[in-house]
């Protein structure tokens, strides 16, 4: 499991672009049969992937349980949000079979011991975006579709920002320990996100983005919002994002991503925003 220490705002604005990218940046998540894990010490949240094809893989596979977390098992202290970005697939959790369907959305709550992923189809594998916060209760797991989602219209065609926020993970939808996700789907002529831009110093983030078409990239805008730097971003790549920074985006085509939050509390709307003409 690749291991992210905390990076603070000063020493960020001397940054290279290729050390930019080694801090927050986080690539190549889906490797046929295998777990993929970066472990950020911001808020100790750990971003997965995992594309089985040929197997039915395990949720610690390749991993050192004991050692990354000092627990017997990786959800014993932790929750988890996991959608599937990819072909139809399934979950099984302690025994309980969830089918994935593209775009949905699986919560497991902390305790839950066995986590076992599969494709439907070898030749169209599922693709399981995940990411785990530690939690100190539990609650329910719960497969929500997209049609489940509370759903948020934003932005508008002449701004180039006109998107809607699907959030899924959401204290309007269920309960959870910290974990916030969703998913906001950006309209054909739209590449804007997340403006105005903001931070919240209460909460950190986690952003992927994908069904970005072949050819195109997302900047991701980061940073302080007097001192703001990019990462070009490819398909199915995600990003870090501490409390400090920043987080928009604009890419040369319309595309979809994922958010996910965790920190002090679960209200979206903890945003302190800056204006766009304040932005250095």
């Amino acid at each position: 499991m690749d291991i992210r220490y905390s990076a603070n705002q000063r020493d960020v604005k001397r940054y290279t672009t290729q050390e930019l990218r080694d801090e927050f940046l986080i690539q190549n998540l889906y490797q046929p049969d295998r777990v993929t894990a970066v472990y950020s010490h911001v808020d100790r949240m750990v971003t997965l992937g995992c594309m089985p094809v040929h197997e039915t893989v395990s949720i610690d596979k390749g991993i050192d349980v004991w050692a990354s977390f000092g627990t017997n098992y990786f959800l014993e202290r932790r929750e988890i949000g996991i959608f599937n970005i990819g072909a139809p697939g399934e979950i099984r959790v302690d025994g309980t079979v969830y089918p994935m369907g593209n775009k949905d959305c699986l919560y497991i709550t902390r305790g839950a011991k066995e986590v076992l992923f599969s494709s439907d189809s070898p030749e169209a594998p599922a693709k399981f975006y995940m990411v785990s916060a530690p939690a100190h209760c539990s609650y329910e797991t719960r497969l929500i579709k997209l049609a489940d989602a509370a759903k948020r219209p934003l932005g508008s065609m002449e701004t180039s920002n006109k998107r809607v926020i699907n959030q899924f993970i959401h204290p309007d939808v269920l309960p959870t320990c910290q974990l916030s996700m969703g998913m906001t789907v950006l309209e054909p002529g739209s590449v804007w996100n997340t403006m105005p831009a903001h931070t919240h110093e209460r909460r950190m983030e986690i952003y992927t983005y994908f069904d970005i078409p072949e050819g195109n990239v997302v900047f991701h805008m980061m940073g302080e919002g007097q001192e703001t730097r990019h990462i070009v971003m490819h398909n199915e790549e995600a990003v870090i994002s501490p409390s400090w920074s920043i987080h928009a985006g604009a890419g040369t085509s319309n595309y979809t991503f994922i958010w996910a939050m965790g920190g002090e509390n679960q209200a979206f709307d903890d945003m302190d925003n800056i204006d766009i003409p304040d932005l250095r």
